[in-house]
């Protein structure tokens, strides 16, 4: 199928959104600006009424009020005064916060804060909750009864909460408030499809809008022996787009460069993708025609040329490593369910030439495989032009002439 590759910036790109929360909301964003979405909620959100530990800490304040309140969250803010409305606290609560010095991390904390009646005594500029710590450290702490409501459950990739330990070690007595918890998806079947798309770069782009999202996935991912696999696209291929850096800092930990907007919004996220994407994107010249090879489908002269997975991860193939030669046996080794029968490598570069709509861009090379026939302007160092033999001219440079299997079958874990 052709379409064409205008309106929207992202056509041709598919984007993975693992956002629980207002993700139909954040896919109209991308999908209005061309992109395919998979969509895999990441987390699930254990409602606020039945968690036990926030009610026993909600009295444990109220019988013991605090003397400096830090809200890092407006969902959570919110959401901590409705469930106590549900266990008939929340006047209680309201008033013993009403005689708090309360400090909210960003305006959207701030906006909880006074939608409950409320009144902030700071409010750093930054949103950063380090700027909250450092405000807290400089009037000193020591002796001062201090609650912090937290977010999310604590595994190995998710930042250390360390905010707590650090004004515990400057002496406060900190009450931390476990506003809610976050646990995997009952269903993890779209989360595998997500992570399967990731290792096979099937998909351009995924999404993080929180910490725990990215925690999820890393903890599926290791559970299914896919952990590698996935760091090595995220590192490569795959752009790893981040709400904020708190959001982004377990990525980092692992080596994963991650990509982020200006301002941590889901808009401003959108708009990153938007610029991003394009500009990341592959272009080659093949043939007399600018070819652009993407997550689930080939642009070809500014058209959207949709393809079936043997083709597609043949075009992938090639595109690794564009005018080299490929050898039938390496091609028949990316083909989604291997096999031994290299009649089906000439079986799939057919549909692929037809799929494409230019068939001299992809060259035969007798009785050694298939090249994308590059431009003479294309030809570099790294992309050599071909002799008549199908064999570079100039020697290419430390690139790996087979990817790791993983990432060429997704049949081969």
């Amino acid at each position: 199928m052709t379409t064409p590759d205008a309106g929207g910036g992202l056509a041709g790109f598919t984007v993975g959104i693992t956002a629980a929360r207002r993700a139909v909301e954040f896919a109209t964003l991308l999908e209005r600006r061309g992109a395919t979405i998979v969509s895999a909620p990441a987390i699930r959100i254990i409602p606020l009424s039945d968690d036990a530990e926030l009610e026993r800490v909600t009295r444990q304040l109220v019988a013991d009020p605090p003397q400096i309140t830090v809200a890092t969250t407006g969902i959570g803010f919110r959401g901590w005064m409705e469930a106590a409305e549900g266990w008939g606290l929340a006047e209680d609560l309201r008033r013993t916060l009403g005689g708090t010095r309360m400090l909210a991390r960003g305006p959207k904390a701030k906006g909880a804060i006074r939608a409950a009646e409320l009144r902030e005594e700071w409010s750093p500029a930054s949103e950063s909750s380090a700027e909250v710590l450092d405000h807290l450290l400089a009037e000193g702490v020591e002796g001062v009864r201090i609650a912090v409501q937290l977010h999310g459950a604590t595994t190995e990739w998710e930042p250390v909460p360390d905010f707590c330990e650090v004004l515990r070690c400057a002496g406060a007595d900190v009450v931390p408030v476990p506003v809610y918890r976050w646990v995997p998806p009952d269903d993890q079947g779209p989360m595998d499809h997500l992570i399967e798309g990731i290792v096979t770069s099937g998909l351009d782009c995924v999404t993080f809008t929180s910490a725990p999202a990215v925690a999820s996935m890393l903890m599926r991912a290791k559970e299914t022996g896919l952990l590698e696999g996935l760091l090595y696209a995220l590192r490569g291929r795959v752009l790893p787009a981040c709400v904020g850096p708190i959001t982004a800092a377990p990525l980092e930990e692992l080596g994963v460069p991650t990509s982020m907007p200006g301002r941590a919004r889901l808009g401003a996220l959108a708009r990153h993708v938007t610029e991003e994407l394009p500009r990341r994107a592959n272009r080659i010249q093949a043939a007399g025609h600018n070819i652009s090879v993407r997550g689930a489908c080939v642009v070809v002269d500014g058209q959207v040329r949709q393809l079936a997975p043997a083709p597609m991860a043949l075009m992938r193939s090639l595109a690794r490593q564009p005018g080299r030669v490929v050898s039938r046996e390496d091609l028949l080794a990316a083909l989604p369910g291997g096999g031994d029968d290299t009649h089906a490598v000439e079986t799939a570069i057919a549909r692929l030439r037809a799929g494409l709509g230019t068939p001299k861009a992809i060259q035969t090379v007798v009785k050694r495989g298939y090249r994308l026939a590059l431009d003479p302007a294309e030809c570099t160092d790294n992309n050599p032009r071909p002799t008549a033999t199908g064999g570079p001219q100039v020697p290419g440079v430390g690139i790996p002439t087979r990817a790791p299997r993983y990432i060429q079958t997704a049949g081969s874990w």
